[in-house]
């Protein structure tokens, strides 16, 4: 079965901007650093050239991983998703039984989270759980943290902000 990643407009634009700029400015700078590093002599101790090397090394398995993501990106368009059950791009609002604290989480692609900012994975422990459950649904959650019980409170669709000011 083929990998399907799904994501926002957003989250391809920036994977294709990381692309870019690994591909452009920051591997070819790193060439420059080796070839630079060469011209010391002695690559046993020439600590320039071994760091050039791992950063070389560390930027070519990160466009490895990039072209696998964007091989296997599925562009979804979250408002034209029906919301009426939590799905990609629906934001969501829990509340914990235990405590009465107040949760919300936008359900977004791997490479868009930001669980700091309310922007959890669709592939993450809590979103499985919730995908499909709709307002009013009280759930058991299994965590890497233990076991949460919560309450659907809402479930709708809201304009993503993937960045803080």
């Amino acid at each position: 079965m083929d990998r399907v990643e799904p994501m926002t407009l957003f989250g391809y634009a920036k994977l294709q901007a990381e692309m870019k700029d690994l591909k452009m400015v920051k591997r070819p700078r790193t060439v420059k650093d080796i070839e630079e590093a060469l011209e010391h002599g002695d690559l046993k101790e020439n600590a320039e050239y071994h760091a050039a090397k791992e950063q070389q090394r560390l930027i070519d398995g990160r466009m490895i991983e990039l072209s696998e993501l964007i091989g296997c990106a599925k562009i979804v368009d979250p408002r034209e998703l029906e919301h009426a059950r939590v799905s990609f791009g629906s934001t969501v609002l829990l509340c914990d039984l235990s405590t009465d604290e107040e949760l919300r989480y936008t359900i977004v692609g791997g490479c868009e989270s930001n669980p700091d900012i309310g922007l959890i994975s669709f592939s993450s422990p809590l979103a499985k759980q919730l995908l499909g459950r709709e307002e009013g649904d009280d759930l058991k959650v299994k965590l890497p943290n233990g076991e949460k019980e919560y309450e659907i409170l809402e479930v709708k669709y809201q304009e993503i902000v993937f960045e803080c000011n």
